[in-house]
């Protein structure tokens, strides 16, 4: 691995370009992971956003599934945005019956929270463990976090603000071990510090 880890970046759904772009610029390798040959080369991956329910279907047809969860059991480092979140979740309130989870995060997700209750929504977010000021975060039909589990490092809440309505307060970037998940898009702002701090968490130095 050295120091340019090679991180995949699971290309079934979602912006795939511009996460490889963003892991690129803090310093790692990227390749499309569509294969488990593909999966089992890297030496980490990112989920991105789409819709979690299709991603779930498209993991059991490229038969994705279960690889990936052996992977993710075995420590490997992920990272899930807005949908990635919602699959790396151990538990998803307003899921679809035939929803299949990854797991690696001891957390309770409420799927589609901010499409169903506030729509799309950008505010400025203080991320734990992100230096240089707040991060721009954009919200499209994204998840929030109702709860999380002793093990989970809350990273980013919605500022508690009259503009945030019922997103205030909650919870939007978490942390467990070597997995991080965000509800928004970092990847759409041109601000890659979320993608460097999962680098430095691939490379054992965060």
């Amino acid at each position: 691995m050295a120091d340019q880890p090679l991180i995949g970046v699971l290309a079934l759904q979602g912006d795939v370009r511009e996460h490889a772009a963003a892991l690129e610029s803090g310093g790692a390798r990227t390749t499309a992971v569509r294969r488990p040959a593909e999966l089992d080369a890297v030496d980490g991956l990112v989920i991105p956003g789409g819709e979690s329910t299709t991603m779930s279907r498209l993991l059991e047809t490229f038969e994705l599934l279960e690889p990936l969860r052996a992977r993710l059991a075995g420590g490997m480092p992920a990272y899930g945005s807005c949908a990635g979140m919602i699959l790396l979740a151990d538990k998803v309130l307003d899921g679809r019956p035939d929803q299949r989870q990854l797991g690696g995060i001891d957390m309770v997700v409420r799927r589609n929270a901010f499409g169903r209750q506030v729509d799309s929504f950008e505010t400025d977010l203080d991320l734990a463990g992100v230096d240089g000021g707040p991060a721009h975060a954009v919200f499209i039909r994204a998840p929030w976090v109702e709860a999380v589990g002793p093990a989970v490092e809350v990273l980013a809440a919605v500022p508690d603000t009259e503009a945030a309505g019922a997103a205030a307060g909650r919870i939007v970037a978490v942390r467990q071990g070597a997995v991080l998940a965000t509800a928004f898009h970092p990847e759409l702002t041109g601000d890659s510090r979320v993608h460097r701090l999962f680098v430095d968490v691939v490379l054992g130095r965060a």
